[in-house]
């Protein structure tokens, strides 16, 4: 049991991208497979842009939440996470959609389908799936190493200052507020 412990604790972080990252991937397929059956299949890259802003919120709260633990809520940390957030999810996004594009009408995904368990399966499905896995890895390769990469202690430092000085003004503000 304590080998688990010592597996988990040492590869938690990549454990957590994964399941959470499941969950997204979830969200997104879902939500996708939804707008495609409302919109049909020759809207997929209206359904696709549904699914991907609301899996992109979702990623957004757990993986700042639980995977890499950025655990500051001052305005300028944030800002600065969702902008790098969301900008590297546009690019993800857009190599999605060039993807969608390509599998659908140049390699004529859209041209198939089948059922399983009662369940259509379409081509378009299909691309969305293949490009999720590489979705998934673009955007870990970005939260890791760009957007809540760990930071040095300086860094933290200057975190922290910056967290203590908002927190500051707010209570600044709340007394302001009760005179």
């Amino acid at each position: 049991m304590n080998k688990l412990k010592e597996l988990y604790q040492k590869h938690k972080e990549v454990i957590l991208y994964i399941f959470y990252g499941v969950l997204t991937t979830l969200v997104n397929l879902i939500v996708y497979w939804i707008f495609e059956l409302i919109l049909g299949k020759d809207l997929y890259l209206v359904s696709n842009t549904i699914a991907w802003v609301l899996a992109a919120a979702f990623a957004y709260v757990v993986n700042k939440l639980f995977v890499f633990e950025s655990k500051s809520w001052a305005p300028k940390i944030i800002s600065k996470e969702i902008i790098e957030f969301f900008g590297a999810r546009v690019f993800s996004f857009g190599v999605e959609e060039l993807g969608m594009l390509l599998f659908v009408d140049g390699f004529d995904f859209k041209s198939f389908a089948f059922e399983i368990l009662g369940f259509t399966v379409t081509g378009t499905f299909i691309a969305k799936v293949i490009l999720a896995v590489i979705v998934i890895i673009l955007n870990y390769f970005f939260s890791k190493f760009f957007i809540f990469k760990k930071k040095k202690d300086t860094d933290k430092k200057s975190d922290t200052a910056v967290s203590q000085e908002s927190n500051a003004t707010e209570v600044a503000d709340q007394k302001e507020e009760n005179k």
